[in-house]
């Protein structure tokens, strides 16, 4: 799995589907992903899951243009105002499953299909499924993408995300196994009625959240090192009535491989 593809994987969503739509001979054989990224909060779609540091380890396998995860989000500390008292226990667990290649005979479209499973330990919250489409332009500047996801049990409302982002390979190069890249993204959010009122008990539908992220990815020989700030605020008023913080400014650092 080439270093651009897989910064992009464990980085975020804005650039996740414009660049694993890529068919090449190295996708037709398995490849696995590992990654721990730690973070100073746990921030979802604008909403604080988790307002103190969390472990998020990640382990993927991939081939043919299917990819399937197994996403966890450990408590650090005793805090959480979601899963107090539980530190150094999982409070959520995402399954994954997803599949992107390029739209034939349409070499500048990719397109993404997939679902997700939340399960969410040590919570008094129920699991819940979502299914999700999304297209791509890699071919474009700034390679904007869209993607719709669907909550099919617990939520039954919808989610859409626009994104923008892009990759500067080997900004800072020491040799040919140790350089640096540097990922920047962005993307707004907007969900419908049902959506709205199941997570804050708001109806109609609304814009949500803004993000923006920056990283830059390491390439330390196998493994990559990625720092990164990320800001998100709500763009609803009626949205940031019904959330504890709106604004929310956090850090990260990861490490992955992949073979």
């Amino acid at each position: 799995m080439n270093p651009i593809r897989f910064c992009s994987l464990m980085f975020g969503p804005a650039i996740l589907m414009s660049v694993s739509g890529i068919t090449s001979a190295e996708e037709q054989t398995i490849k696995f992903g590992l990654s721990a990224d730690y973070y100073s909060k746990y921030i979802w779609r604008g909403q604080v899951l988790d307002n103190k540091s969390v472990l998020q380890p990640t382990i993927s396998a991939s081939a043919y243009g299917f990819t399937g995860s197994i996403w966890g989000n450990l408590d650090l500390t005793n805090r959480s105002h979601t899963a107090p008292d539980n530190a150094w226990e999982f409070s959520e667990f995402d399954y994954t499953l997803d599949y992107t290649a390029v739209v034939p005979d349409i070499n500048w479209l990719n397109f993404s299909v997939g679902t997700i499973y939340y399960r969410f330990p040590n919570t008094p919250f129920e699991p819940t499924t979502e299914i999700y489409g999304g297209l791509s332009l890699p071919t474009v500047p700034l390679t904007p993408s869209f993607k719709w996801y669907r909550d099919v049990d617990e939520i039954k409302g919808s989610y859409f995300q626009f994104g923008v982002g892009q990759f500067f390979e080997k900004i800072y190069v020491m040799n040919e196994k140790c350089y640096c890249g540097l990922q920047l993204g962005a993307s707004v959010g907007w969900a419908n009625s049902a959506y709205n009122n199941g997570y804050f008990g708001v109806d109609g539908g609304h814009s949500n959240d803004l993000t923006l992220s920056a990283g830059l990815c390491t390439q330390l020989y196998s493994w990559m090192v990625k720092p990164s700030v990320n800001y998100s605020t709500m763009l609803s008023d009626d949205i940031r009535q019904a959330t504890d913080k709106s604004d929310n400014l956090w850090f990260g650092v990861g490490l992955s491989t992949s073979f």
